[in-house]
This record gives C-alpha cells, sequence and structure tokens, in this order.
C-alpha cells in the first residue's frame, strides 16, 4: 500500500489532505512540524511527501535537502501560499517533484499526488530479467522464454551498463516502458531519477513546456515557471514512450538537447545544462516516417544507437502460458482473491485468442477475470466478452475474398508495426488457423489431423508446440 506523508502546521491544510486522500489502497502519515516529519519519515518511509514551506522549526528546503539525501527516490512536493512561489520554484531545481498554491484544490493535489506515487513505483519496484530461480511476483519481471525474447534480455544485458542512447521498437502493449526500467534498474544511473512521458498523452501545445519547461508568461496560460523534465532528471534517466508522435519542431528541440546537453525554456534565455540518459519507444515504423518526411532523420540515427524489437504476444508461443501464470498468482495476491487455476475450456479461448493488445490487454484480461471469480478455478465466463465472443472456430473458414482480405489486412498490420520478419509472421499465423481447425475438425485426433494435412504425427506435435498450441483433452480411445 503506498504511503503519503504530509506535513503542515495548518489544522485546515491537513483536513484537506484528509478529505482528499480518502482512498483505502493509501495510506496517509500526516505531521505538524519538520522535525516530526523526519521522525515519520524515518519510521515510515513514504512513497511521496506533501510539505509546506514554511513550518514552525524549519523551512520546507531543508526538508527537501533532508530527503534526498536519505532517499533521493522520493518525490517530494511542496506547499507555498502566493508571497513564496519564487522560493518553491527555485526548491524545484533542488530535486522537488512540483509545488501548489494555497489554497489547496483537491483535485490538483489528488493528480499531482498521483503522479508521484506513480514516479516513485516506476523507480522502486525493480523491473528484472528473470534468473534460473523462482519469479518473484512482487517486481515487475520480463517472463519469457521464447528465442526473441531472451535475444531481449541479452540486448538489455549488453547496453544497460552503457551510457548510450536505447530505441525500443515493438507494437503497443509488448512492455516497452519494462524493458525501459530494467535498463535503468541495471545501468549505473540506478540511484538517480526515472522519469517516463508518454508523448502521445500529452497535447501536442503542451510537449515542449513538459519537456523542457517554460518561464512565465512565455505563452497565455503560463501563469508560473515550469520546470521540465529533462531538468528534473538530471543525472537519471527519461524515458519518452510514443515519441513518433512528436511534431517535427518538438522533434528539432530534443535533437538539440541530444547534441548539446544543454537548452532554454520555453520563453527564458538562460542556458540550462543537463546530464540526462534518454531511452526512447514507439509503435510506428520511423523508418518509414522518415521516408514521408514525418520523422527526422538526424535524431532518428541519435536514437538508434542501440535498438531493441520486442515481438508482438502472439509470436512468443508458450510465453503465454508462462505470463498467464505469473500473471495469475501476482493479481490474485494483490486483489486478495485465491484462484490459483485455469479450466480447460478458459485455456482454449485464452489460447485461440490473437490479443492484438499485446501484454498489456492480458494484464487487464486476467485482472477482470479475477475479480469476477468466485472460487479457486478461472472459468470462461470470468473472462471479458471480447475473448469469449472470438473463440478461434466462431468464424468458420473464411470465403477466397474473405480470406484475401484479412491476409492483406494482417499484412498492412505487421508492415505499419515494421516487422522485419514478414515471411514468418504471415506464415505462423496461416499455419496456426490450419492445425486449429483441423484438429477441431477431427475432434482433437491428432493422428487423423497428422493425415489429412499429410504430415507424419511427430511433425505435428513439433508444430504445435512451436506455436503454442495445446490440443484439447482427447476423448478416450484416441491417441493421447
Amino acid at each position: 500500500m503506498p504511503t503519503i506523508l504530509a506535513i503542515d502546521d495548518e489544522p485546515l491544510i491537513l483536513a484537506c489532505f484528509r478529505y482528499t486522500f480518502t482512498d483505502p489502497e493509501i495510506k496517509l502519515v500526516t505531521a505538524v512540524t519538520g522535525s516530526e516529519g523526519l521522525a515519520r519519515f524515518r519510521d515510515c518511509r513514504p512513497d511521496a511527501v506533501i510539505t509546506d514551506i514554511r513550518l514552525p522549526d524549519m523551512s520546507g528546503i531543508e526538508l527537501l535537502q533532508q530527503f534526498r539525501e536519505w532517499d533521493p527516490k522520493v518525490p517530494v512536493i511542496l506547499v507555498t501560499g502566493h508571497g513564496t512561489a519564487e522560493t518553491a520554484i527555485e526548491a524545484m531545481q533542488f530535486g522537488a517533484f512540483d509545488y501548489l498554491l494555497k489554497p489547496l484544490d483537491p483535485e490538483r493535489l489528488k493528480d499531482l499526488a498521483a503522479r508521484s506515487l506513480e514516479m516513485s513505483r516506476l523507480m522502486r519496484v525493480p523491473a528484472k530479467v528473470p534468473d534460473e530461480t523462482v519469479i518473484d511476483d512482487r517486481a515487475d519481471v520480463l517472463v519469457g522464454r521464447c528465442p526473441a525474447m531472451q535475444e531481449v534480455f541479452k540486448a538489455i544485458g549488453r547496453v544497460a551498463a552503457q551510457n548510450v542512447t536505447v530505441l525500443i521498437l515493438g507494437e503497443s502493449g509488448t512492455g516497452k516502458e519494462l524493458v525501459a526500467r530494467a535498463i535503468y534498474n541495471y545501468s549505473r544511473r540506478a540511484a538517480g531519477k526515472f522519469l517516463a512521458v508518454n508523448c502521445a498523452a500529452i497535447p501536442e501545445s503542451l510537449v515542449e513546456s513538459e519537456l523542457l519547461g517554460h518561464e512565465r508568461g512565455a505563452f497565455t496560460g503560463a501563469d508560473r515557471r515550469r520546470i521540465g523534465k529533462f531538468e528534473q532528471c538530471h543525472g537519471g534517466t527519461l524515458f519518452l514512450d510514443e515519441i513518433g508522435d512528436l511534431t517535427l519542431l518538438t522533434q528539432s528541440k530534443i535533437l538539440r538537447v541530444l547534441q548539446e546537453q544543454r537548452f532554454q525554456r520555453i520563453g527564458g534565455s538562460e542556458l540550462i545544462a543537463t546530464d540526462v540518459r534518454l531511452i526512447a519507444a514507439t509503435h510506428r515504423n520511423l523508418e518509414q516516417m522518415m521516408q514521408n518526411g514525418q520523422f527526422r532523420s538526424d535524431l532518428y540515427y541519435r536514437l538508434k544507437v542501440f535498438t531493441i524489437r520486442l515481438p508482438p504476444l502472439r509470436e512468443r508461443g508458450e510465453d503465454l502460458r508462462l505470463l498467464i501464470e505469473y500473471l495469475l498468482h501476482r493479481y490474485a495476491r494483490e486483489l486478495g482473491k485465491h484462484v490459483d487455476h485455469i479450466s480447460p475450456q478458459a485455456w482454449e479461448l485464452i489460447q485461440g485468442y490473437s490479443w492484438p493488445g499485446n501484454i498489456r490487454e492480458l494484464q487487464s484480461a486476467l485482472k477482470q477475470a479475477i475479480v469476477r471469480a468466485n472460487g479457486p478455478v478461472l472459468l470462461p465466463e470470468f473472462l471479458p466478452l471480447a475473448i469469449r465472443s472470438t473463440p478461434p472456430s466462431a468464424s468458420g473458414p473464411l470465403p477466397n475474398a474473405a480470406l484475401e482480405a484479412e491476409l492483406n489486412r494482417l499484412i498492412a498490420t505487421r508492415l505499419q508495426a515494421g516487422t522485419i520478419s514478414l515471411y514468418n509472421d504471415v506464415i505462423s499465423t496461416v499455419e496456426r488457423q490450419l492445425l486449429l481447425e483441423t484438429l477441431r475438425h477431427t475432434g482433437q485426433n491428432r493422428s487423423e489431423a497428422a493425415r489429412l494435412l499429410g504430415i507424419s504425427r511427430s511433425t505435428l506435435r513439433l508444430k504445435l508446440a512451436a506455436l503454442g498450441l495445446v490440443a484439447d483433452q482427447p476423448a478416450p480411445g484416441q491417441e493421447p
């Protein structure tokens, strides 16, 4: 359970904190003086701190410096009156996460606290490459044994200690942020900050301000100075997710920061030095975007000093079962549910589904199913409707025109995703459907399926294993 330490000597402000943080999943610890705040910090080791700048016995800036000395990964939010706003802004240059002005807006307070807790989680919960021992489900582990994921693990090991930019490519939901965090955790900057920015989730007009910051009055609505992510993350690692969504102008600004390690806030003249390791990710085909004039070639080559490609879930074979076993145990523990088994019928639906949203969709589906479960076995009816309503056999054989259209859609999707294994992508997809339909036609009789396919039973068995397909239990008298 994440813990927030709130320090303020005004009873009304502390009441505002208690009113705002009523979520039972968040623990609120309060203090009314700086010395009491220091004691509470040592006792509970909070995930985030909110402190007033003016306290009876010391300043919030002194507290900030002490907290950063004890644990630089704890985000500290400063609270100040209008008259001391500049002091709070300067304190951000000492490492504060952000600041709030009094009177406090509960919604703004809640949003800022949520973002600080998420930043704290990203830095504290390790993202690990699995070893040969039992996987610890309290960490975010990159689970996988397929050859493609083994190459990913090797790549993380090669590049983590090197102070170079990394470009992570893969479809949405394949775990690009997790790979970025693993690089950070295994790097020499692991004691510094890790900040993640989803470039696609920020309005176009605010992206530059989010990254570089701005001065007061730089544009309409800029009523105070803002410290950008490049400045906040000095000495740490900055992860720019969906960098392919940035405009050409913002791309040029990032390129300049990478080249010169200096930048100016919007509306400012001061040159600010920064020491940030950049990790970028995208699901887009940047090479195609370069040809179309949508992405700067000089930035592309700056980013791809080292490139890691993540495979989609549908290409990872038996990794699907490993992921489900890991996530099932983890989410059941987190949600306080005793669910440790999946019925054969549910397995068939899970394995027959294409998972277009990849691991992110799998995580969501399993959480929903565990919440709905009313016993230790996860049944088909607990799965989301999208999985239950589209079993592999639902569509039946496709007419020639529909088959051609479906194949064209698959090819276009993989090309857009920037695949460099298009032949294997298409062949494995078609082969998977062929084997599934043939096995259903024969009632899961592998001998008969092998005869219809014109291959041996051992070849069929190898193909099923390679594609991560597990046939239903045979009927009495059939080949096991």
